[in-house]
C-alpha cells in the first residue's frame, strides 16, 4: 500500500515522538519526500521527451565484416554478432565525434515541445559515454575526442530548460565477465524470455560457480552510478535497464543511492523489482490500461533500431508520432521518442526533419 505525502510526514513525526529518529532526521525526510512529490508532479505534466542511445556501436552504423548486424538494434551489434571484447573496444581509437554540437541537440528537442532529455551513460557493451573513475573504458580516455559530452549536454539542458535524465545500464555489461545476464535467474522481469543476455563468447568457461554478478555490482555498476548523480547537477531521471538478474535488495540498493544524492531523481521502472517512481512497458510499447496514482511512460523509436544505423530508414511519419503522443497523452502516459546519433555526433537527416515537423505541428 502506498502513502501519499501528508501520510508519509504524519508516520516519520510519530516515529520521531517515539524517539525512533532525531527532528532533524524528520525534517530531513519530509524535504525528500516533498522533493520527490515535486518531481511526480512535474514528470506528469511534462508528457514528451526525447532518449538518445549514442556510443561505439555509431562507428559500426549495424554492420560488422560485411554483413548486417544479426540484431535489429544496431546497439545490439556486440552481443548480436558475438564480437569479441578486444575487437569492439579498438573502436574507441577510432571514435571522434568532432560535429557533436549539445546546443543543436537541445534546441531541436525544446522546440519539438519535449521537456526531457535522455542520453544513454553506460549501454549494454560496458562503454561510458562519460568521464568515469571507475573504468578507463569510457570517451574522454579511450577515445581521441577526450570531452565529456555529458558535461555539455548538461550545460545544454540548463540553457533551453531542458530537464536532463540519464539511463544507465546497471545489470548488462559485455565488457565484464560478471556483467550481468549470463545466468539468468530473472529476479527483476520473470522467465517469459529465455534468452541469455550476456557475454558468453568471451568466456565461455565460467560457470555459476565462478560467476560474481555480485563483483561487479559493487565494483562497476553502483559506483558509477553514483559517479552521474554527483558530477552533472539536478538530473530528473535516472532511466535503469533490463534487470534480468537483480535480486530485490540490489534493486533496493541503487534506489537507495539516488535517493541520497539526489532525492528528486525520478527512478525508471526497469530498476526491476516494481521498485520504480514509474511504469514503462516494452519498446515501442503503449500500456493496456492504467491506474490512478501510478506514473506511465512509453519508450519508442524514430525508426525500428535504438543506436544509429543507416540502413533502417523506416521512420514514422510525423501524423503517426503525433498519433502516438495523443494516444499516450489520453491514458495518462508520458512518451519519450528516441534518436540515435552518429559516430560524428550528429543527428540522422531523417531525424531532423521529424524533430522539425514536430516543431511546426
Amino acid at each position: 500500500m502506498k502513502m501519499n505525502r501528508r501520510e508519509f510526514i504524519g508516520g516519520v513525526a510519530a516515529m520521531c515522538a517515539t524517539g525512533c529518529i532525531s527532528p532533524n532526521q524528520t525534517a530531513k525526510a519530509a524535504v525528500q519526500a516533498a522533493a520527490l512529490s515535486a518531481a511526480k508532479k512535474w514528470f506528469k505534466q511534462a508528457q514528451f521527451g526525447m532518449m538518445a542511445h549514442w556510443g561505439l556501436y555509431t562507428l559500426l552504423g549495424g554492420e560488422w565484416r560485411g554483413k548486417n548486424g544479426v540484431h535489429p538494434y544496431g546497439e545490439w551489434i556486440m552481443h548480436g554478432n558475438k564480437i569479441p571484447d578486444r575487437e569492439y573496444g579498438a573502436l574507441a581509437k577510432a571514435f571522434n565525434p568532432v560535429l557533436f554540437d549539445p546546443m543543436d541537440w537541445m534546441m531541436r528537442a525544446r522546440d519539438a515541445g519535449m521537456k526531457y532529455f535522455v542520453i544513454t551513460s553506460k549501454h549494454h557493451d560496458g562503454f561510458a559515454m562519460y568521464r568515469s573513475r571507475v573504468s578507463k573504458y569510457n570517451i574522454v580516455d579511450a577515445t581521441p575526442f577526450g570531452r565529456d559530452p555529458l558535461e555539455e549536454i548538461a550545460e545544454a539542458c540548463r540553457a533551453t530548460g531542458v530537464k536532463l535524465g540519464l539511463y544507465y545500464s546497471q545489470d548488462l555489461d559485455w565488457h565484464e565477465p560478471n556483467g550481468g545476464g549470463r545466468f539468468v535467474d530473472y529476479g527483476g522481469y520473470g522467465p517469459e524470455d529465455p534468452r541469455k543476455w550476456g557475454n558468453d563468447w568471451d568466456w565461455p568457461s565460467l560457470t555459476p560457480d565462478t560467476y560474481d554478478f555480485q563483483r561487479y555490482l559493487d565494483e562497476k555498476s553502483l559506483p558509477q552510478v553514483e559517479e552521474i548523480l554527483t558530477q552533472y547537477g539536478d538530473l530528473c531521471l535516472v532511466w535503469f535497464d533490463v534487470p534480468m538478474t537483480l535480486k530485490r535488495d540490489q534493486s533496493e540498493r541503487f534506489v537507495r543511492l539516488v535517493r541520497k544524492h539526489q532525492p528528486g531523481c525520478l527512478v525508471s521502472g526497469r530498476i526491476g523489482n516494481d521498485l520504480g517512481d514509474y511504469e514503462t512497458p516494452g519498446d515501442n510499447m503503449i500500456a493496456d490500461k492504467t491506474e490512478e496514482g501510478r506514473l506511465y511512460e512509453t519508450v519508442g523509436t524514430m525508426n525500428d533500431s535504438w543506436g544509429y544505423r543507416p540502413t533502417d530508414t523506416h521512420y514514422k511519419t510525423v501524423a503517426e508520432i503525433s498519433a502516438i503522443k495523443a494516444k499516450c497523452a489520453s491514458i495518462g502516459s508520458n512518451y519519450m521518442l528516441n534518436v540515435g546519433p552518429d559516430a560524428l555526433g550528429r543527428f540522422p537527416v531523417a531525424a531532423i526533419q521529424t524533430l522539425e515537423g514536430l516543431a511546426k505541428s
